[in-house]
């Protein structure tokens, strides 16, 4: 092979390691250029390494301040929130389907005064936030918005991203609100505005996660999430966008399981198929435009609930397949998450395992180090090859909306998901601590969430409603109803409504009268 770009990087035992290693065959394909394959950057890992950026979120807002802070101080290059799930479909704490549920799966963000104090301390023109939000993503943009500018940043300084992917909802996840078509517009007014207002910010990051965690195979979860990319940039260049205006601001959101070779091809190929898209159907222009940004989250559903330390083995070799195929920031799930959400300690043994793959296990010294492996270059010819098939079936079924309503994405998860039970039940596939190398275990030191965190939320958010100027509370909710019945972007609204001290619940109730609420229909 021949060697190019020495720089003075050596192994453990004193051999020096080139950027890149390049094969007759591999130097059509060079990192940092089209069609990216090998990385987006030309120096990939060496340069700078992936955003740490570890899930955190539970309780009320100043419990989830002290995580943030515990882990910026661990190390942790990034934040990454999660929200209960009242927050996810737009129910204030005080509502009667809200009980039992705050700030049990996330934190609880009612009002702007939580997300002020969820980020009290933590300059926001200075740290890098993903929010995991989708039918009130636009909601909680707007709150980070205001509470950037409350310490002083214009909005054009803020980094981080919104998932806001709501075709995954319907297919896997199922925290929808509004029918299809007025959640796009949403999705369309947040990226039309991100792309004029905050340069700096992902409006939307494209998941095939979730639909991987609900039986996805490997190359459903890159088909999936590439056909609900197109529908998002035809919703875009529908209402008038130019494609390089913001196409570059597009992210994405994958799974990384067990299959170590597997999931490292994958996210190749990913890159691999959708800068084609994105040049030869869209005739994007600028590089960026067509350079697939991923995070990727190892997988919860591989995480057992038997002998929980096995879950560190586990995340290490999923965590070391996402740097193997290139990810640009990486959540590391914790040993105790099949049974509660993590403990403090086990948040750090997981950015500590991120920590000892960038810095003690030498993959980052060299580019792509997995190129021109026999066994990779075939799973990514067969990846490849499935994966533009189901895009093109996805084409004659009239594109990802048409197959959501179909059923076709649920139904062909389904299929996988059942295979996959049946090999576990039959023993046909090993599962090590639950369906062979069984013993009794327990594991006491799990995190609970208190009920009395939903009281006190209730209470908290009915003396904001009443403290506030109710009168300038229900004029900007009118304007926003308003606004909705149009074709007017809606971003300006939901942020005036915001800084006029309306409600997380408010808001979306606003919506519902306009838009209505998604009611999904059986699926055979």
């Amino acid at each position: 092979m021949a060697k190019q770009n020495k720089i003075s990087v050596v192994t453990d035992s004193n051999l020096s390691v080139d950027q890149v290693y390049m094969s007759r065959k591999t130097k059509k394909t060079q990192p940092g250029k089209y069609p990216f394959t090998r990385g987006i950057h030309s120096g990939m890992y060496r340069d700078r390494l992936w955003t740490m950026r570890q899930y955190s979120g539970f309780g009320d807002a100043m419990q989830t301040n002290k995580r943030f802070k515990f882990m910026l101080e661990k190390g942790q290059t990034g934040l990454s929130m999660a929200f209960d799930l009242p927050t996810q479909i737009g129910h204030d704490p005080d509502a009667e389907v809200s009980e039992g549920e705050v700030g049990k799966v996330g934190v609880s963000i009612a009002t702007i005064g939580d997300m002020m104090t969820a980020f009290n301390e933590i300059p926001l023109g200075k740290v890098s936030t993903s929010m995991t939000i989708n039918s009130t993503a636009s909601t909680l943009l707007a709150y980070y918005i205001v509470v950037g500018e409350s310490q002083g940043y214009d909005k054009s300084e803020l980094r981080g991203t919104t998932q806001n992917d709501i075709l995954k909802e319907y297919i896997a996840r199922n925290t929808y609100i509004y029918p299809p078509k007025p959640s796009m517009r949403l999705i369309g007014d947040m990226i039309e505005y991100c792309s004029a207002k905050i340069p700096k910010w992902y409006p939307i990051s494209i998941s095939g996660y979730h639909m991987r965690e609900a039986g996805a195979t490997a190359v459903q979860e890159v088909a999936f999430t590439l056909a609900n990319a197109i529908e998002y940039i035809k919703t875009c260049l529908d209402r008038g966008l130019k494609i390089d205006d913001f196409a570059p601001r597009l992210s994405f959101f994958f799974c990384c399981t067990m299959e170590l070779f597997e999931e490292a091809a994958k996210f190749r190929i990913a890159r691999k198929i959708y800068s084609n898209i994105l040049k030869d159907r869209f005739q994007a222009k600028n590089p960026k435009s067509m350079q697939l940004k991923f995070h990727v989250q190892t997988s919860g559903e591989s995480l057992t609930a038997q002998q929980p330390d096995n879950n560190i083995v586990r995340v290490t070799i999923q965590s070391l397949a996402s740097v193997l195929g290139g990810a640009q920031s990486l959540h590391t799930n914790s040993r105790d998450e099949a049974l509660a959400l993590p403990t403090q300690e086990s948040a750090k043994i997981a950015l500590r395992t991120q920590q000892i793959i960038a810095h003690e296990s030498g993959v980052t010294k060299t580019v792509d180090p997995l190129a021109g492996s026999y066994y990779l270059e075939y799973l990514c010819d067969e990846i490849e090859d499935q994966v533009w098939k189901y895009l093109k079936k996805i084409d004659r079924m009239d594109g990802a909306l048409k197959c959501i309503e179909k059923g076709f994405f649920q139904s062909e998860i389904r299929k996988n998901a059942y295979r996959l039970k049946k090999e576990i039940d039959s023993q046909e596939r090993t599962i090590v601590g639950v369906n062979k190398f069984i013993e009794d275990t327990t594991y006491q030191k799990l995190l609970r969430v208190k009920d009395s965190v939903g009281l006190k939320q209730s209470r908290k958010v009915k003396k904001f409603k009443k403290d506030r100027d109710n009168t300038k509370a229900s004029l900007a909710l009118s304007k926003l109803r308003n606004a909705a019945d149009t074709t007017t972007n809606l971003m300006p609204y939901i942020i005036d409504s915001v800084k006029n001290h309306v409600t997380t619940g408010e808001i979306s109730n606003a919506l519902r009268e306009i838009f209505g609420e998604y009611k999904p229909q059986e699926v055979f």
